[in-house]
């Protein structure tokens, strides 16, 4: 099975001075009010007083912590790929004796994940079109749930679950990008766009069919 990358290797720490600890309270006020001022405004509406203010710190005091309020967004996609990663942990490595149940519940780890942080999701997707950190990031994070779903598919076609077909790679990448863009536009409610109910659903029947190829029906 191909090698996961290591966690750091994926999210590593952006903008802020290593002179203080990770769990420190002030850093997650910071955080915590960047969530939810995202909730409301776009990135380029926020300043970093309204962050401090938030934060109940003075200015000169969060930069001891992040360098941007861009470095603040950078932390924010991190800690939500690693929750989204936690919530699905082993489900892309375990060989599934119910494939359905399998990967309905890996779609939906990821999609809880992301729902939950909406704000965070939408704020990072208008950022990766102009901001090269987020970019490099988003291209990391990509990496690796592509090299888990390949493994994954490559485990079932191994063990004679799934036939064989396109590489499994390129599949793992038309996938995880379906999964990505749909999810994006439903959180965005654009039109058209999945309904947030059916969109698991959706996701997981595509997968299904893409990965074991049920029969064509004859005509």
């Amino acid at each position: 099975m191909t090698e996961t990358p290591a966690k750091d290797s994926i999210r590593p720490r952006r903008g802020r001075r290593d002179s203080r600890p990770s769990g420190d309270d002030r850093e997650r006020a910071i955080l915590a009010t960047a969530e939810r001022l995202l909730g409301g405004r776009g990135l380029d509406e926020i300043s970093i007083d309204d962050l401090a203010r938030g934060a109940g710190i003075s200015r000169p005091t969060f930069y001891f912590y992040f360098a941007s309020k861009e470095a603040v967004l950078l932390s924010l996609i991190d800690r939500v790929v690693a929750e989204a990663d936690a919530g699905s942990e082993g489900m892309l490595e375990d060989l599934p004796a119910d494939p359905t149940a399998h990967w309905r519940s890996t779609i939906a780890a990821f999609f809880a994940t992301f729902q939950a942080h909406r704000a965070v999701t939408l704020a990072a997707a208008r950022a990766h079109g102009t901001n090269r950190e987020v970019q490099e990031l988003w291209a990391r994070v990509m990496e690796n749930w592509i090299r888990r779903a390949t493994a994954a598919i490559t485990a079932e076609r191994t063990r004679g679950a799934a036939p064989e077909g396109p590489p499994a790679r390129d599949l793992a990448i038309a996938l995880t990008s379906m999964n990505e863009r749909v999810l994006l536009a439903t959180f965005a409610a654009e039109q058209p766009s999945l309904s947030e109910p059916e969109a698991v659903t959706t996701l997981l029947h595509i997968w299904l069919n893409a990965i074991y190829h049920p029969p064509t029906p004859s005509h």
